[in-house]
């Protein structure tokens, strides 16, 4: 890469005072991470001059990128004022004082979606929501590619989605996916205004990043930026709550399809106004959908994971499968199949008499209360991060469903107080070996729930470093017999 320094392709700067002398391109990128690399690989194939700017240091040079200007340090206002747009990466918060400059200024700030939906040729699918978003973009995409062509997914799940067009054969062709199946965060979609899928669904809507944005109406309008310009022969579903019955009428009114999805007893009218879901019938659960005008059902007893909440999620991608054309056969064949993902209520062995569950996802108070719901007694491994959330939901399901609890984080006082109320025992461990440890010796249950209700970066990188540290000191307990080998 030196001939490319001397060339000056790659330049750091660390002064804004050179703003004056300096030839700026029209367009930067903000955050150099994965999704700010995709977007500068991308320009490059379109052949547009760009700059860069990170506040962690970096070397442009090294990231094989061809930057006209690069500069880390602090986000230089009067800089960015003078762009005709601005790229952000979904990691730099939107109201960032140099950024609402630029804003003020006039530039058009924007993120990968927005060149994505600009470039987007195929049928598009949408998944956005709190919790579950994952779960379903990933058996979507594995339904979606029963049907001829190549799906992808990307977004949020971990490819960046302007990978997408990147992706060349042999020949040096573009070899475009048929249908491109996106994962959308909050970040993602507040920075995009004209994101039209023909197929979208909005899982459920939680306080979990609401601390990220403004306010909870601001979390909540990102989300929705979704729908915004969908139109007559596209396809929305929502949850089975009263909060969307208008934007669904008005959706409708567009002449978008909309679904409804959620749970319901057996024999309730309401039932019969849902798409997809789970019916209930006493202690049985059956997972529906509909097709070609008739319900399409299977006995939740053939699914292999757990949580009435992850047999909905389920629901909502064999939906959407069902609306793509996917036959049913096949549908419920990989419904029976599919094994869930990692660190999502998963089951991850039996040790020492009792079976051990995985669900450090549940960085929040309701997904926590969904995972405790799937169980009669555990012994409950909780805490984390809290983020400010209110516990006191969790109190009334706590009670009924946790036999003892074991607290990690640096601040476990806020679960214990939450404990206390329940009226229930606990222990507090300073890592998650000795919580392990403590949670084996405790009798009273069968299963080892960790959902902690929290977020994991006081003690871990992230909440998969947690899994697998839970995992790990679970498969070290003596006359252990894992069913997976341990993780990294």
């Amino acid at each position: 890469m030196d001939h490319l320094v001397a060339a000056g392709i790659a330049r750091l700067v660390h002064v804004e005072a050179a703003v004056n002398t300096l030839k700026l391109a029209d367009t930067a990128i903000i955050g150099i991470g994965r999704s700010g690399l995709s977007m500068a690989h991308y320009l490059m194939r379109q052949g547009e001059s760009f700059d860069v700017y990170d506040e962690a240091p970096f070397d442009v040079a090294t990231l094989g990128i061809m930057a006209n200007h690069a500069q880390s340090g602090a986000l230089p206002a009067r800089m960015l004022c003078q762009y005709k747009r601005l790229l952000l990466s979904p990691g730099i918060p939107w109201q960032h004082p140099a950024l609402c400059a630029a804003r003020k200024a006039g530039v058009v700030l924007c993120g990968d979606l927005e060149l994505f939906a600009a470039d987007c040729a195929c049928p598009l699918f949408a998944i956005t929501g709190t919790n579950g978003k994952t779960t379903v973009t990933q058996l979507l995409t594995e339904l979606l590619n029963y049907l001829p062509g190549d799906c992808i997914s990307a977004g949020n799940i971990g490819t960046p989605m302007l990978d997408v067009f990147i992706k060349e054969d042999l020949s040096g062709n573009n070899d475009l996916p048929a249908r491109v199946v996106l994962e959308l965060s909050s970040f993602q979609l507040e920075r995009s205004n004209h994101i039209r899928p023909q197929w979208a669904a909005l899982l459920n809507i939680q306080p979990d990043h609401a601390d990220m944005h403004d306010s909870a109406e601001a979390y909540l309008d990102a989300k929705l930026r979704l729908f915004a310009t969908q139109k007559s022969g596209d396809t929305a579903m929502f949850p089975l709550d009263s909060r969307w019955d208008a934007l669904c009428q008005e959706l409708y009114q567009r002449g978008v399809h909309v679904h409804r999805f959620g749970l319901a007893k057996a024999g309730d009218l309401i039932a019969e106004t849902l798409s997809a879901g789970i019916l209930q019938r006493g202690k049985s659960h059956r997972l529906f959908w509909h097709q070609l005008g008739s319900m399409e059902q299977l006995n939740c007893r053939h699914l292999s994971v757990l949580g009435v909440h992850q047999h909905i999620n389920l629901a909502v991608a064999a939906q959407g499968a069902a609306d793509a054309g996917v036959p049913a056969l096949v549908i419920r064949d990989a419904l029976i199949r599919f094994r869930g993902l990692a660190h999502r209520l998963q089951d991850v062995g039996e040790t020492l008499g009792k079976t051990w569950f995985d669900d450090s996802k549940a960085t929040n108070p309701t997904a926590a209360m969904a995972a405790l719901q799937s169980f009669e007694q555990v012994v409950w491994i909780c805490g984390g991060l809290r983020k400010g959330l209110d516990l006191s939901p969790l109190i009334p399901v706590v009670r009924q469903h946790v036999f003892f609890a074991v607290v990690i984080g640096m601040d476990p006082s806020p679960y214990i107080e939450m404990l206390d109320a329940a009226g229930v025992p606990y222990a507090v461990a300073e890592t998650m070996e000795l919580a392990v440890d403590m949670a084996a010796k405790k009798g009273g249950a069968k299963a080892v729930l960790l959902s902690p209700a929290a977020a994991s970066q006081d003690q871990f990188a992230n909440y998969a470093e947690r899994g697998c540290a839970f995992v790990n000191a679970m498969a070290g307990l003596s006359t252990s017999m894992p069913r997976h080998e341990k993780q990294t």
